[in-house]
Formats: C-alpha cells, sequence, structure tokens
C-alpha cells in the first residue's frame, strides 16, 4: 500500500515477508501520533505533579494508547508492545503494566478533564491538516 493522506507525508507499507512483527500497523498510528505532536501536547495538559505515578504522563498515556489500538483489552495486554522489535519501533518509552496501573490510580476527576483539552486540540490540529470527516459525525 502506498499512498499519502492529503498534506500528510506518504508512509509505505509492504507486507512482502512471512516473519512480519504483529502490529506492525501500530507504525501508522505511531506515525500520526508523531505528525500531531501528541505527546507534547500530553505533557503540556495533563500535571500531575506530586501524585504518585504521574511523572511522564505522555510516555504512559502513549503506551495505553497504542496498546488499545494493537487489541489490549486489559492493562496486562500492554506487554505485548514490550515484546519482540514492537518497542523499538515506537518513539516514546513503553511503561510496564504495573506503572501504568499506578499511573491510572493517579488521575482524579480533573485530570481527566485535562485528557478531554488534550483531545480537543489533538482534533482541532487533525481537522486543519485536512482529516475531518467529509460528513460530520452528531452525538
Amino acid at each position: 500500500m502506498t499512498q499519502s493522506y492529503q498534506k500528510l507525508e506518504a508512509i509505505e507499507v509492504a507486507f512482502d515477508d512471512e516473519n512480519l512483527v504483529a502490529n506492525a500497523g501500530l507504525l501508522l498510528v505511531s506515525t500520526l501520533a508523531s505528525k500531531l505532536g501528541l505527546a507534547d501536547v500530553i505533557a503540556d495538559k495533563v500535571d500531575l505533579t506530586g501524585r504518585v505515578g504521574g511523572a511522564n504522563p505522555a510516555s504512559k498515556s502513549l503506551t495505553l494508547i497504542h496498546a488499545m489500538v494493537a487489541g489490549a483489552s486489559h492493562i496486562d495486554h500492554v506487554d505485548m508492545l514490550r515484546a519482540g522489535a514492537s518497542s523499538k519501533l515506537l518513539p516514546f518509552h513503553v511503561a510496564a503494566p504495573s506503572t501504568l496501573g499506578t499511573y491510572l490510580r493517579s488521575f482524579t476527576f480533573g485530570h481527566v478533564r485535562q485528557l478531554d483539552e488534550v483531545i480537543e486540540e489533538e482534533l482541532a490540529k487533525a481537522w486543519s491538516l485536512g482529516m475531518a470527516p467529509a460528513h460530520p459525525v452528531r452525538l
């Protein structure tokens, strides 16, 4: 598959090896997150200062996001990102499941609202790059 989406750089994905890494599709998600500056926005907006497990919210959040995209249904599935060469492809430190559990327990309702701000900013960036849906979805 070779295609670019409007103004984003092209990414070429070739399925030509019988020994491909499972979850190789994370490269696309990781590229989009990098292009949108997701790690920087999380680091800027999510402040868990002084809370146990609150350090490095960007890498921990990105670990959770990528694990969910790869099909994780519970926190122990995060280990799939730490297996094989997957972690070498990701531009952030992949956190351990126990670290993520502590991180998630550090959240209050106010911290969830900070994540809402991250989503709002990232959607605005994505839409400005031409990634808005052709027909807006009404919730």
